[in-house]
């Protein structure tokens, strides 16, 4: 058990994930599935981030030969992930304010059944 208090984090991470999928299996409302999927994606950026950090790492500068280094790379592709997030985002909410135009709602069941009676 004292392993534990040092891993909070990816206890976080896990709590996130699930919270995210739950939401995107459980709810029929289109915003409430792309909540969802960003909740998703921020347990995902924190896994990154929490397995990126070296304990007791410096930058990568070659001023100090033989010393310990942080890996910067995570993060990087981390800060890129946010902005392609965003613009996932931006995009699957233009798509439902589409959608509510020509189906006049945005849950997905009554999306389901208008389309079925055409």
């Amino acid at each position: 058990m004292s392993a534990f208090p040092g891993l909070y984090n990816y206890w976080i991470v896990i709590f996130l994930m699930m919270t995210g999928l739950y939401i995107v299996i459980a709810s029929g409302n289109l915003i409430k599935k792309i909540v969802g999927l960003n909740i998703f994606q921020t347990s995902v950026f924190l896994l990154y981030i929490s397995m990126g950090k070296v304990s007791g790492g410096t930058a990568p500068i070659v001023a100090n030969p033989g010393a310990l280094y942080a890996n910067p790379l995570p993060h990087v592709l981390i800060l890129t992930a946010i902005v392609v997030g965003i613009a996932t985002t931006s995009v699957g909410l233009a798509l439902v304010v589409r959608i509510k135009e020509a189906y006049d709602t945005i849950e997905e069941d009554e999306i389901l059944l208008q389309d079925s009676k055409l």
